[in-house]
């Protein structure tokens, strides 16, 4: 049986610990390495291509934030979860702008950590739903820009359903399963929207409705 590789990045030892022996018991995730420095993740991502990191924000040399943004450069395909002990929405936002198709507090569960990363597997993203809406969000438009009125208006009520599912984590794949749509739909589906929001990207896409409070403005899984 095929098994994801993923690589463990915390300046913590206890915390890289605690979650390679959690995992020693999934048979589907195998921890191919562990970094304890922004630095050591960078390389050991290069050099192990792990499909999934889970990356602490703070660490020694360099951050989680900077080692995510180099190795998403080197490495489109990577898909990185930020572990972190910040919980406002001004560090979701940069996670999400260096690239990173996940965000956790600390305090969540190893099974919380299991799901996140079955759902970036897939393609979608995760972003907890503890995490607080209140705080500012840098950088985002504001409301008169993608998200006025008129714009929202001009989407139909299954671009939005799509919109939601998409920013909820599901990838093309569970958006078209889950309204009984075929993929190719589902994906016209998310480039009229882009288009009409004027966001190409996913990770624009859920900044937005994060941000702006579209939905509750908290993106969660499904």
């Amino acid at each position: 049986m095929n098994t994801l590789s993923l690589l463990l990045a915390d300046d913590h030892d206890v915390v890289r610990t605690g979650l390679r022996l959690y995992f020693t018991y999934d048979a589907s995730i195998t921890v191919v390495g562990e970094a304890s420095d922004g630095r050591q993740a960078v390389d050991r991502a290069r050099a192990l291509r792990p499909a999934v990191i889970l990356m602490d924000i703070e660490m020694p040399l360099l951050s989680g934030l900077e080692a995510t943004r180099m190795i998403i450069q080197d490495r489109p395909d990577a898909k990185v979860i930020m572990l972190s002990a910040h919980s406002s929405n001004a560090y979701v936002e940069r996670a999400i702008e260096y690239g990173a198709v996940g965000y956790l507090p600390k305090q969540e569960s190893p099974r919380v950590v299991r799901h996140a990363i079955s759902i970036v597997q897939e393609g979608g993203t995760y972003f907890s739903p503890s995490l607080s809406p209140s705080s500012p969000c840098i950088g985002t438009p504001a409301r008169g820009d993608h998200g006025s009125s008129t714009t929202l208006l001009s989407l139909t009520p299954r671009e939005l359903e799509v919109l939601q599912l998409i920013t909820d984590g599901l990838s093309n794949k569970m958006v078209a399963a889950r309204l009984g749509i075929c993929i190719k739909t589902a994906e016209k589906h998310r480039e009229h929207l882009m288009r009409k929001l004027d966001i190409h990207d996913i990770a624009g896409l859920t900044r937005y409705v994060l941000c702006s409070g579209l939905f509750g403005g908290i993106v969660q899984s499904a």
